[in-house]
Order: structure tokens, then C-alpha cells, then sequence
């Protein structure tokens, strides 16, 4: 399993021209699932991405996490996370979860981050064409990856 993490001041995502999912500071995150992701996997980023402490204290250090500014997620299914493109010109996808099982654990993210840690996540649509828009702060970007498959 695979995210990209971005710390932000605000970010939405839009289908079809109308906003699905919005948040102030916090992090967007794109979670990229694995076909041989496991429930560890999705608990390994979560618990990850909560902790995280990439937002600035006083003295400007990155030592404040997302508990600590109060910030929000938006959670974004993104498959193309898990492309590889070391051979050729086009990117392979083989690694990826099949969307049927990769929803569900598209959901399971969803309500690890409700459950555990009480957030109010907004989401994309998973499969849909979106439109993703962010405010990336600093700019900071971080890549969590479970395994390291690739």
C-alpha cells in the first residue's frame, strides 16, 4: 500500500463539476492498494499518516502532527499509485488491486481513520473521473509505502 501525503492549508476534490470533498489544513492523501495489501498494510499508512509530524512548531520544526493542529483528511483512491514504469514507456499496473476488493478496502480506510482516531474524513468517489485542487503547504510532500514492492 502506497500514500502520498501532502500537508495542506485547504484541498478539495469535484466529480462531474460539483465538490464532493473538502478540508481546510490537514493532509489530502492519496492512497494508492496493492493486490497483495493486507489488513496490516492499510494499518501500518493509517496509523502513519495520523502520526506524521510534519507541521511546524513554534520554533519552525516539523513537530506537530495532525492531532496536534487539529487538521482534517481527504482521503483520495488512486490507483495509478501503483503503476511501474521501469520497463517502457507506459506504465504497468499489474500490481494493483482489482477495483471489486480494492473499494472495500478503500472503505476499510475510511473507517479506521472514523474509528480509531474520531476524524471527520472527506472523500473522493472511488473509480470516478475527479478533479483534485490543494493548497500544498511548504511544499510538503511525504511517500509512505507499506512493503516497498517497488
Amino acid at each position: 500500500m502506497r500514500a502520498v501525503v501532502q500537508r495542506v492549508t485547504s484541498a478539495s476534490v469535484s466529480v462531474d463539476g460539483q465538490v464532493i470533498g473538502a478540508i481546510d489544513q490537514g493532509y489530502m492523501v492519496l492512497l494508492g492498494i496493492a493486490a497483495e495489501d493486507k489488513p496490516e498494510d492499510l494499518k501500518y499508512i493509517c496509523d502513519k499518516v495520523y502520526n506524521l509530524r510534519v507541521f511546524e512548531d513554534q520554533e519552525g520544526r516539523m513537530n506537530k502532527s495532525l492531532a496536534d493542529v487539529g487538521g482534517n483528511i481527504l482521503l483520495i483512491s488512486q490507483f495509478t499509485l501503483m503503476g511501474d514504469a521501469r520497463k517502457g514507456r507506459r506504465p504497468g499496473f499489474d500490481c494493483a488491486m482489482r477495483p471489486d476488493e480494492a473499494t472495500k478496502v478503500y472503505q476499510d480506510a475510511i473507517r479506521y481513520f472514523k474509528d480509531t482516531y474520531g476524524l471527520e474524513v472527506q472523500v473522493g468517489q472511488f473509480g470516478a473521473d475527479m478533479k483534485v485542487q490543494l493548497i500544498n503547504d511548504g511544499p510538503c510532500t511525504i511517500l509512505l509505502d507499506s512493503t516497498k514492492i517497488l
